[in-house]
């Protein structure tokens, strides 16, 4: 049995997890006021993008799996947003440059649809849902940490502090940029763990937001401030690229898994390759196999490579790209695959993946029995590291993921969805919700998702079991030019011979390293209708009910 380090959490109304203390508590309270599920998520995604925004922020993406108990539909909003109208492979090439560059005012050519997703949910929950708090009041809580302050956490401290590294001007030093110094920086170095950060411009660009809607940020003084200081660091949105932007209502994909249907966002997100790994899961039965053995972490392994290379072969925007989905999500495609598993003993070799960025997922549940799986980002920490001046907000470098060779999958084109990590989860038996979950960690994502269904479906484990179990990563991080499977040291050192005989080139990470994201989970019983969150103690989060 998995020590346990925390309790999970248990409510008969509603219950919220997220990777930060301040917003779980944001969300609560307009829970507790009579708040739906969604307004819960918009105060949680505004106060998160203020309290831990190395992570993610109002310059990111966001996308959201929601569930209506009312019509007992589950709808999706892709709230992603697109490459600007000059963003050509030839805008880059003529500039001299063989990549986008990871950060700084050209990585900045998406325009950031988080602030037009929490719109888009917003008034959905008015009009479908019986949404009775008003917009301005759902911002409170992030306009207050904005303008009076919060105690920095550890994360915040540890990652400035990474991305001040002067050797990596790739993906490191951020003091390069002046707002970045005089927004993150205190006397040119790292707030420290506890000391009190304020974000006076911020607090301004969402003050605006609250008072005129979540068009602002689209058409506006505020968006011709920022456009005019990306275009005078050489950046290429344009107004017209904001005021166009659109965040779609998109239909969820689902795969079989057990007695659960498993629900995720459809492409340009990767939540096809999350399905696809339990897919292929869905013909092992897991049961025979110990939880925590080697064989165990061998199985799941062998079957996310194979959802990765289906993933990295036609993840892009499906605007530009047929993408065979009903294939690669078929129940024959999944065995095939489970049965390959099953007769190779050996690790697979397979082309290397890139690294990819940092995000905050969280879940909530309400008392009408809503729910909300809810992911944003900024991709890298700090995204673009570009803070367009007067306005506080760091603008996300999701685009610097394009590629500029025009015969790739995810290929630079004008007005196009690049290939995105974000993919939030839910789990429906009989209909209603049953496991709300995620986490963040880029190329982690699908691989965590799958370790908190087989811990939670298969070996009956708690919420805070399934979250605190050793897990692994398997890919590249930053820098690295092999994929290797990157292990928690709790992983006993014989199961890691073991996986090493196998084929498998082992790293070996301290305990609870949040290389391994922060993930979330809300399992509801749907005899008693309690709710049972978990938090993930390698964040800075917790899961509070009512």
């Amino acid at each position: 049995m998995v020590k346990q380090y925390r309790a999970t959490t248990m409510s008969t109304k509603g219950m919220v997890t997220t990777p930060h203390y301040l917003a779980s508590q944001a969300a609560l309270s307009v829970l507790q006021k009579g708040g739906n599920a969604i307004e819960a998520a918009i105060a949680a995604a505004s106060t998160i993008g203020v309290v831990y925004p190395h992570m993610n922020g109002i310059g990111g993406d966001n996308f959201w799996l929601i569930y209506n108990a009312k019509s007992t539909e589950l709808k999706a909003i892709n709230s992603s947003g697109r490459s600007g109208e000059k963003a050509t492979i030839e805008c880059y090439r003529s500039k001299g440059f063989e990549k986008i560059p990871s950060r700084g005012a050209l990585a900045a050519n998406t325009v950031p649809g988080a602030v037009a997703g929490w719109g888009e949910a917003y008034n959905y929950a008015q009009a479908e849902m019986e949404g009775s708090l008003s917009w301005e009041s759902l911002l409170e809580s992030a306009i207050g940490y904005a303008e009076e302050g919060f105690p920095v956490t550890p994360s915040q401290e540890h990652w400035t502090t990474v991305n001040l590294d002067e050797s990596d001007t790739e993906f490191r030093a951020l003091q390069r940029f002046e707002e970045f110094t005089r927004v993150f920086l205190k006397d040119g170095k790292p707030y420290k763990a506890g000391e009190i950060m304020k974000q006076e411009d911020l607090a301004q660009a969402l003050k605006l937001i609250a008072e005129n809607g979540a068009e602002y940020l689209y058409n506006s003084e505020l968006t011709e401030k920022i456009v005019a200081d990306l275009q005078k660091h050489g950046g290429i949105l344009t107004v017209e690229d904001f005021k166009t932007h659109i965040s779609d209502w998109v239909e969820p994909i689902s795969v079989k898994y057990r007695d659960y249907t498993a629900y995720n966002l459809p492409p340009n997100t990767q939540g096809m390759a999350s399905l696809s790994i339990l897919n292929i899961l869905n013909h092992i039965d897991l049961q025979h196999l110990e939880e925590g053995s080697s064989t165990y972490y061998h199985v799941l392994v062998e079957a996310i490579k194979h959802a990765f290379v289906d993933r990295d072969r036609y993840l892009t925007d499906p605007a530009f790209v047929q993408i065979p989905l009903d294939e690669l999500l078929s129940e024959q495609h999944g065995l095939e695959i489970a049965e390959k598993i099953k007769e190779s003993r050996l690790a697979k070799e397979l082309q290397l993946l890139d690294a990819k960025g940092d995000t905050v997922w969280f879940g909530v549940v309400d008392e009408y029995g809503n729910a909300v799986s809810f992911i944003q980002s900024i991709y890298h920490e700090f995204g673009s590291g570009f803070i367009p001046e007067g306005t506080g907000i760091v603008l996300q470098n999701r685009g610097s993921f394009f590629s500029l060779d025009e015969n790739h999958v995810n290929a630079l084109a004008p007005r196009k969805r690049s290939f995105h990590t974000l993919n939030p989860a839910m789990l429906l038996k009989s209909g209603k919700p049953a496991l709300v979950y995620g986490t963040m960690g880029g190329e982690g994502q699908p691989q965590t998702q799958a370790a908190l269904v087989t811990r939670i479906v298969d070996y009956g484990m708690s919420m805070q079991e399934a979250i605190e179990a050793p897990r692994w990563l398997y890919g590249r991080t930053w820098g690295a030019s092999s994929n290797s499977l990157k292990v928690e040291n709790r992983i006993n050192e014989g199961v890691r011979d073991e996986l090493a005989g196998l084929g498998h080139e082992l790293e070996v990470l301290e305990d609870f390293t949040d290389t391994m994201g922060h993930a979330g989970a809300i399992f509801i019983d749907e005899e008693t209708n309690v709710k049972f969150g978990g938090a993930d103690p390698r964040g800075d989060g917790v899961a509070i009910g009512y």
